[in-house]
């Protein structure tokens, strides 16, 4: 009996102590701190909206337009844009808009048209090519060159049936005389558009097959004389030589440089290497429908 009484008294103590922790224990589970949202950043104001608050509060300064005009540098170069042409737009853009204190009806239309002013500046119109070699009195040659897989073959059965619509007589020349199949190609061109190709075997002269079509050209008073030439890198010093001599001997009346869009900025480097060699009077960029910056243009 006293063993039981013990025992009862035991869980006497235990079911108080159990009791005291349950009164211990919060009635209701605190919920748990809810998490702020960070605010959003609140929109850094566009090229076009921070000009348009500088020109309509007051004059606009070079400083002030040198530290807006930034934001559109850096799209410009993201986009492939030349640092050259980038300094040439901001020269042309800033001469436009420095110093002007404008209404602010009148500030947007303003800045839209000076932008698109100073790009036209630093683009050059090209000549009436048909004109030209309409009023030839000899074939009017053209040379394209560029590196390989540029897409002067296909620019050329391009241009030749350009110039077949306009009634102008033509003849290709094939003067890609290495890679493989580049005669064949051209010659199929030719075959479509029914057009004379003039061509010789493979690893022949190049300047030799420039120098037969523009001879057929003469004795068939055809008017424009089309030489495809081989693609060659521009750091090569014995390729770009075999071309100098292409050029000295066919003397054409435009030498067209064709270059690959999506190459960006090396398209530009090749482009003053050819010039530097033997002159680019004209440029074709092919590809121009898969490059999605396409400030390289």
């Amino acid at each position: 009996e006293e063993r039981i009484e013990s025992f009862k008294q035991e869980e006497t103590k235990e079911q108080e102590i159990l009791r005291d922790e349950v009164q211990d224990t919060p009635s209701e589970i605190e919920k748990p701190t809810e998490i702020e949202e960070p605010q959003q950043e609140q929109e850094k104001p566009s090229f076009f909206k921070r000009l348009i608050t500088k020109i309509v509060s007051s004059k606009l300064t070079i400083d002030e337009f040198d530290e807006i005009f930034m934001e559109l540098e850096l799209t410009l170069l993201e986009n492939n844009v030349a640092i050259d042409t980038v300094d040439k737009i901001k020269g042309n853009l800033s001469g436009h808009l420095v110093g002007q204190h404008l209404k602010k009806e009148e500030a947007e239309p303003k800045i839209i048209h000076a932008l698109k002013d100073s790009i036209l500046e630093v683009l050059t119109e090209p000549p009436n090519l048909i004109e030209k070699i309409t009023n030839s009195q000899k074939p009017y040659v053209i040379l394209f060159f560029g590196i390989n897989g540029s897409g002067k073959t296909t620019s050329i059965a391009k241009l030749a049936d350009l110039l077949k619509k306009n009634k102008i007589s033509t003849v290709l020349a094939a003067a890609d005389t290495f890679r493989a199949a580049s005669i064949e190609q051209l010659k199929t061109h030719g075959e479509k558009l029914d057009i004379p190709v003039i061509a010789q075997q493979y690893g022949a002269d190049p300047a030799s097959v420039a120098f037969d079509a523009i001879s057929y050209a003469n004795k068939n008073n055809t008017k424009a004389v089309l030489i495809d030439t081989a693609g060659r890198m521009y750091t090569k010093s014995n390729l770009m030589k075999e071309m100098e001599k292409i050029v000295r001997i066919s003397k054409p009346n435009l030498k067209i440089f064709v270059g690959e869009s999506i190459t960006g900025n090396d398209a530009i480097e090749q482009a003053k290497t050819f010039n530097e060699v033997i002159g680019v009077d004209g440029v074709i960029l092919s590809k121009a429908d898969i490059d999605e910056k396409a400030g390289t243009i």
